[in-house]
C-alpha cells in the first residue's frame, strides 16, 4: 500500500521517525486541495497516542479540503545544515501519511485542544483552559490518525554515528 524507501540504507527506526514528530514544534501538512492541486500548509502539531493534533480556524481551504479526502501526509525536518564545501546538507526529517478527521464532539475537541496547550504553554494550564473556553466557537481541532511513518538521514550523518 505505502511505498518503500528507495534509500533503505538511510532510512531510521519506527522510534527515532516518532521522536522526530515529538520535537518538532510544526510541520506541513499536504491535503488534496481544490481542482486536484495539492495544497500544503504548515502547522504547529502535538504527535500522542500515535495521532497527529492540530488546531484550525472553524472554517476554510484546509478543512474543506480534509472534508472532500481525508487522506493527507504531513513531514517534519528535524534537521536542515547546508554544507557548501561538501555540496549537501545534513538532513534528518519525517513523513507520516494518514487519516485526518475534523473533530465535531466537545470532549474530542477539548482533549486535543489540552495536548496542543500542554505541549506549547505547559506552564499556563490555567489560562490556556480559559482562552479553549472564551474562544470556543472561533476553532475547531483535527486528528490524524497515522497510517505510515518513515524518517530519513543524510548518508554523511550514518558515517559519523554509525550504529
Amino acid at each position: 500500500m505505502f511505498r518503500e524507501m528507495r534509500r533503505r540504507k538511510q532510512q531510521v527506526s519506527q522510534a527515532e521517525a516518532e521522536e522526530m514528530l515529538k520535537a518538532a514544534t510544526s510541520g506541513v501538512l499536504a491535503v488534496t486541495g481544490d481542482d486536484g492541486y495539492p495544497y500544503a500548509v504548515p502547522v504547529s502539531h502535538v504527535y500522542a497516542e500515535n495521532k497527529l493534533f492540530f488546531h484550525s480556524a472553524a472554517a476554510g481551504h484546509k478543512l474543506d479540503s480534509i472534508r472532500k479526502n481525508p487522506k493527507v501526509s504531513f513531514c517534519v525536518i528535524a534537521q536542515d545544515e547546508v554544507q557548501p564545501a561538501t555540496l549537501t546538507t545534513h538532513y534528518r526529517s519525517a513523513v507520516a501519511f494518514g487519516t485526518a478527521r475534523v473533530l465535531t464532539e466537545p470532549a474530542e475537541i477539548q482533549h486535543a485542544m489540552e495536548l496542543l496547550a500542554a505541549r506549547f504553554s505547559a506552564d499556563f494550564m490555567v489560562e490556556a483552559r480559559k482562552a479553549i473556553q472564551d474562544d470556543w466557537k472561533r476553532f475547531t481541532a483535527v486528528e490524524v490518525k497515522i497510517e505510515h511513518l518513515t524518517g530519513k538521514i543524510a548518508s554523511e550523518l550514518i558515517k559519523q554515528n554509525p550504529a
